[in-house]
């Protein structure tokens, strides 16, 4: 059987909640059908009190060997580089951090505070937190550092998204249960290309919208027409994700019930500014142009396409075809 040990930092269990639900494979699936022995969990594991004390003991000595860390949440450093926000087993998490993660055979970080720190580590950050291998902003090293690899090698394998989705977690543990790991090419953020080569765009309901610049009247207007993109801070065309072709529920996603996708599987989530409530609204250079282009557009060029689009929109882009 191949070991799993999940570890939650700085974290709102949203990681945890969404494995849990699970359908393909279901957490059952994952013990009974691929081998996963779920060594401990915060959520799915029994151990208490010393008894998970010692069981973490083992763990950090060697004593008992890891196949696969799985870590949610930050790593939390304040204060003053204690780790002493976040205790566990008696212990900030750091430390454990520091003694598991070189000893077990692959180390996966889940969701994006694990990934590059997340919402902790929105300035100021107070919590001190960072990600395992890379900071806010895509900045490699992160907690572990640039060059730190597992035991078998490897450098932490992300799996951002907040939460991830369920089917991402599970496929990529099945997939290195079964001992693919030198068939899971990775990014240069160290995602998983299966998932993350697509555009969240890719499958949106929207997109013939998109391609004549039109928007929907206002905000959560659900099956209604209109791209999201110009005015409502969509970032669908510029995030790395499968929302829309692994739904969510197996039934929807946030873009096909009329909510702008926020980019959280990119290293700047949250993106825009915070303090004056942008995160819905797109930023624009005179307040005409959105001040970032769909990804591999430069804004000359995103500026005349924009414009041609418009001017050739034929009428029933412009039209609710959903009127109730």
């Amino acid at each position: 059987m191949t070991s799993v040990v999940w570890f939650q930092g700085g974290a709102c269990s949203g990681n945890t909640m969404s494995f849990i639900n699970a359908a393909e494979p279901s957490v059952v699936d994952l013990i009974v059908d691929f081998g996963l022995e779920i060594v401990y969990h915060p959520t799915l594991s029994t151990e208490k009190g010393k008894q998970a004390q010692d069981l973490f003991a083992s763990l950090a000595s060697g004593e008992r060997e890891i196949d696969i860390f799985v870590y949610e949440g930050s790593v939390i450093q304040a204060p003053n580089g204690t780790g002493r926000f976040d205790m566990f087993a008696g212990r900030p998490m750091k430390d454990w951090v520091d003694e598991i993660a070189p000893k077990a055979g692959i180390v996966v970080a889940i969701g994006d505070c694990a990934t590059w720190g997340g919402l902790p580590a929105v300035p100021p950050n107070p919590s001190d937190s960072r990600g395992l291998q890379f900071d806010r902003g895509g900045i490699k090293g992160g907690y572990l550092g640039a060059d730190f690899t597992s035991r078998l090698g490897l450098p932490v394998i992300n799996i951002p998204g907040c939460p991830a989705h369920p089917d991402w977690i599970g496929q990529i543990l099945v997939a290195l249960a079964a001992g693919r790991v030198g068939d899971l090419a990775l990014d240069e953020l160290h995602r998983p290309k299966t998932f993350f080569t697509s555009f969240t765009q890719s499958g949106c309901t929207r997109v013939q919208f998109f391609a004549y610049k039109q928007d929907p009247p206002s905000f959560g207007q659900g099956m209604r027409t209109g791209c999201l993109f110009y005015e409502f801070g969509c970032r669908g065309p510029m995030t790395h994700s499968p929302c829309n072709r692994i739904l969510w529920n197996r039934q929807s996603s946030k873009t096909r019930v009329g909510m702008p996708c926020t980019g959280c599987t990119e290293p700047g989530y949250p993106h825009g500014d915070l303090e004056v409530g942008t995160v819905f609204k797109t930023q624009k250079v005179a307040g005409v142009v959105p001040k970032e282009e769909p990804a591999g557009m430069d804004p000359l060029s995103y500026m005349a396409l924009a414009g041609l689009s418009q001017a050739v929109a034929p009428q029933w882009s412009k039209e609710d075809m959903f009127v109730v």
